[in-house]
């Protein structure tokens, strides 16, 4: 009776440290995971006739943005959107994302422009 008495408690310990590791895992996840930049249009590759282009896309887990060395600014939720006028022929554009602890990433953007 002793010995499943202890059991019972050895099993309900370890269920609760898993579960309390769990947990602080599912809250710190986006501080482990670093900043993330995800460009949503125009799409990489794309052939435009217009040179102004609207870039859009969103940022997570970031304290410092920026769109070709610029810094540009995001809403509560995330989500920039610069214009950019564009040369003829091919361009290339990069968006940048720090956070907080010094991580970066960064996000390569390749349109070409035809007359």
């Amino acid at each position: 009776m002793a010995n499943v008495k202890l059991i019972i408690k050895t099993s309900l310990l370890a269920i609760i440290i898993v579960l309390v590791i769990g947990y602080s895992y599912y809250q710190a996840r986006s501080f482990l995971t670093g900043p993330r930049v995800t460009i949503l249009s125009p799409l990489n590759g794309a052939t435009l006739k217009d040179a102004l282009v609207d870039i859009n896309g969103t940022a997570k887990n970031i304290s410092h943005i920026a769109l070709n060395d610029r810094p540009i600014s995001i809403d509560e939720a995330g989500a920039f959107s610069e214009k950019l006028l564009l040369s003829p022929g091919y361009n290339i554009m990069e968006v940048t994302a720090k956070d907080r602890f010094g991580r970066g990433t960064s996000e390569i953007l390749e349109l070409v422009l035809i007359n």
